[in-house]
């Protein structure tokens, strides 16, 4: 499970260490994908796997699954990480999320989010608000 905020620099190579308590988690490496909100999203390949399995299992048409799958496998990235913890982030995911020095990882549960450092302060500002109510509705169900 990943959780907390980490704030680190992105090195002259374009490299960020992860946070060391998820080095063990993620030593067999990671897929990056463009995230939802102009973030980049790290899967472990555990995760990485369910997701690819639930897309080939959906219930959408198949244009639509194809569609899907070309959005998200075409754009992901799969990346080690090297022997100082760190990882490469692609050039096109640092543009798609405006990564350029500040990084924020984030821990998502099951996943960890990388943002801009000003995009993420209105992000968590925004989530945090909405949190309590979504949590409500979820315990009325």
């Amino acid at each position: 499970m990943f959780f907390g905020e980490f704030e680190y620099k992105i090195d002259e190579k374009g490299r960020v260490p992860i946070p060391p308590r998820f080095r063990r988690e993620l030593k067999e490496g990671v897929i990056l994908t463009p995230g939802m909100e102009n973030c980049i999203s790290v899967y472990p390949l555990s995760e990485w796997r369910k997701l690819a399995t639930a897309l080939t299992t959906g219930s959408v048409t198949r244009s639509k699954l194809r569609k899907l799958n070309r959005a998200i496998f075409a754009t992901a990235f799969s990346i080690s990480i090297d022997g100082q913890g760190r990882i490469a982030l692609p050039i096109s995911l640092r543009q798609y999320a405006e990564i350029v020095d500040d990084v924020i990882i984030a821990g998502a549960n099951t996943y960890l989010e990388l943002w801009n450092k000003e995009q993420w302060e209105s992000e968590k500002s925004i989530s945090q608000e909405q949190s309590w109510q979504i949590i409500e509705s979820l315990e009325r169900h």
